[in-house]
């Protein structure tokens, strides 16, 4: 990892800038239908197209690999978009959408509510967001 490079170290989790290492890893969950469709994406179809995910969706800031601490690997994403009409809810221009999506072999682990809490966090202190909307589609209750 970058000095330079802000990660978010919670109990299980770092949630970290993705990189361009991470895109097999990315691949492995982001290909499954139940993850992309539910999220409002294509499964991807290749490491080539994860790489690219990570290049231009990804590296958008304050975009997160949630990443388990025990293994290294990254098994999904969150991260906080602006109030600039790009994302799915509609926001004044200080508060955050918080969207995330975790690996299917993860739901049900409670790490995305851990990551969350951490956002939320983020959320009012660094970003000075007045407030956040959390949003999800994913068909897993708890993930």
């Amino acid at each position: 990892m970058e000095s330079s490079e802000l990660s978010i170290v919670t109990n299980r989790l770092i949630l970290r800038p993705w990189r361009e290492s991470d895109a097999g890893s990315l691949y492995k969950y982001a290909r499954d239908p139940e993850i992309g469709l539910a999220a409002g994406w294509p499964p991807h179809t290749s490491v080539e197209d994860s790489l690219n995910v990570i290049r231009t969706v990804f590296s958008a800031p304050e975009t997160y690999a949630v990443v388990l601490k025990e293994t290294g690997e990254p098994v999904g994403s969150a991260g906080i978009m602006s109030g600039d009409g790009l994302h799915s809810a509609e926001m004044k221009a200080d508060e955050g959408e918080i969207g995330y999506w975790i690996g299917r072999p993860y739901w049900g682990l409670g790490l995305i509510p851990e990551a969350v809490r951490c956002l939320l966090r983020r959320c009012t202190w660094a970003c000075r967001r007045s407030g956040a909307v959390i949003m999800t589609e994913m068909p897993s209750p708890a993930a």
